[in-house]
């Protein structure tokens, strides 16, 4: 388990990085935006107010963006689980049927290494290489955060990027559940990448549909903090996304288990 880990982990390497520095550029660029919105006070409010209704409601905290918490929120929690779920999807759907399809996973499972070491090894090297990326990005925040006037401990800053971690590591573990049963990896990196999105619109139209509230409770994202975990976190929401993703996780190793190596391709759908 620990050679397939360093494996895996030396494979990601340059998604790390790349993904690692974008994050950074970003992060910094935000950070040093801060001080001009809180320059700006209540004429960004009285603009925002101005903006229909429905080009806020994906935005819980618009309205606070001139605090810390709100410019957090808004600038950053609130879509970079869209962002970086785009690697941990597409990583978590091609980590094991992505080398079957391309005919080296049969090579891999002939040297003596067992299923199980293989799956843990890599499912936990893709929550390494997420942990990097996000450590990276907090790091980012909470450097400059005296300089800019935001007033937030290190551990605030850090509090957010936890339920960003169980979210993406969610939709990862979900990822390769889907690839172990579906035909192909990039099906289910396209179904999984559906879903997320499909909660993100979910979760802006309830803010506008009372009614759509009592579905959104069944869905990962209502548990997601967000900037707002800086003022407290959730922990029972935090350990049930974390319980869900392992959960995931597990189903996917059971069907890994259990499943017939293939030399190369795809498969197809079994209609007849």
């Amino acid at each position: 388990m620990q050679a397939e880990f360093k494996h895996m982990l030396r494979r990601l390497r340059w998604q790390i990085i790349g993904w690692s520095l974008g994050v950074v550029l970003y992060d910094l660029l935000l950070a040093f935006f801060y001080p001009s919105m809180v320059d700006m006070g209540d004429a960004i409010i009285d603009y925002i107010k101005a903006f229909p209704q429905g080009m806020v409601a994906f935005f819980e905290n618009i309205y606070a963006i001139a605090t810390p918490m709100g410019y957090l929120d808004v600038y950053f929690f609130s879509y970079m689980h869209l962002i970086i779920g785009i690697l941990a999807i597409g990583t978590g759907a091609g980590l094991l049927a992505g080398d079957e399809e391309r005919g080296t996973l049969d090579l891999v499972m002939a040297q003596p290494v067992s299923r199980s070491g293989l799956f843990w090894g890599r499912w936990t090297a893709l929550l390494a290489a997420l942990v990097i990326i996000l450590a990276a990005g907090w790091l980012s925040w909470a450097l400059p955060s005296r300089s800019i006037g935001m007033d937030l401990t290190w551990r605030q800053l850090l509090l957010p990027f936890l339920p960003l971690l169980a979210v993406l590591m969610l939709f990862a573990s979900l990822a390769l559940l889907l690839s172990m049963i579906l035909p192909a990896a990039r099906i289910a990196g396209m179904a999984t990448g559906a879903l997320l999105v499909g909660n993100y619109l979910l979760a802006g139209l309830a803010n506008l549909n009372e009614k759509l509230q009592p579905v959104m409770k069944y869905t990962p994202l209502h548990y997601y903090q967000g900037g707002t975990a800086v003022e407290g976190l959730e922990l029972c929401w935090l350990l049930g996304l974390l319980a869900a993703a392992l959960l995931a996780a597990a189903a996917a190793w059971l069907l890994f288990l259990r499943r017939d190596i293939r030399v190369g391709g795809e498969r197809s759908w079994k209609l007849t």
